[in-house]
């Protein structure tokens, strides 16, 4: 039995078959990717997680303060010092995260230790207790907001001495401001500065 061969289908019509079909999925994907779901995300984000989904803005008075997710270069003895910042060109530079990358037996991570211990030796005269490590080393980010209660609690002579309150108050403020572990368990305790100097200035 002989087999009817179908007539063969002409290759310029193939090829613009085929380009529409791609063209058209390409503009369904478009849409749903590049629009629609951006939107939606968005949409929920804005619905449930309006805070964090702007960045974590503080505002006060109408003069934005910062957000409560990237450090700031404090300098005043009257504040609480964050941790050192590696990001160029300017420290605490959000566009431009990064760490310093120096290992532990390199020279320049030594001179800059020592420098900043000899910046809160000269800030706190007579504070002879331990320098925390996170007050002399730069995060890997070069935007944590947060020092250790450790560190908190070397600076609050210096704080309370700067802003003529008592030390007291000042611990008060670290333990008020002191965020625990996440669920319990992950992590560890953590004082976040800029939120712990503005309650400082609504003190004065």
């Amino acid at each position: 039995m002989s087999k009817v061969s179908s007539p063969p289908i002409p290759p310029q019509a193939t090829f613009s078959s085929l380009a529409a079909k791609a063209c058209g999925l390409l503009a369904v994907f478009t849409l749903v990717t590049g629009v629609v779901y951006p939107l939606l995300v968005t949409g929920i984000a804005q619905a449930a997680f309006r805070d964090r989904a702007n960045g974590s803005l503080i505002v006060e008075g109408g003069k934005l303060r910062g957000s409560r997710l990237i450090g700031q270069p404090f300098e005043s003895p009257k504040n609480f010092w964050g941790r050192l910042s590696a990001t160029s060109p300017s420290p605490y530079n959000a566009a431009s995260s990064s760490g310093s990358n120096l290992g532990p037996t390199n020279e320049a991570l030594t001179k800059a230790a020592k420098t900043r211990i000899d910046a809160l030796r000269a800030a706190d005269p007579g504070n002879d207790a331990p320098v925390p490590v996170d007050l002399v080393t730069a995060s890997a980010s070069g935007l944590d907001p947060h020092i250790s209660p450790a560190a908190a609690e070397y600076q609050i002579r210096r704080v309370a001495r700067a802003r003529g309150i008592p030390e007291e108050r000042v611990r008060a403020l670290v333990r008020e401001f002191t965020e625990g572990r996440t669920l319990g368990v992950l992590g560890e305790p953590t004082v976040n500065v800029l939120l712990l100097n503005l309650a400082l200035d609504r003190e004065m």
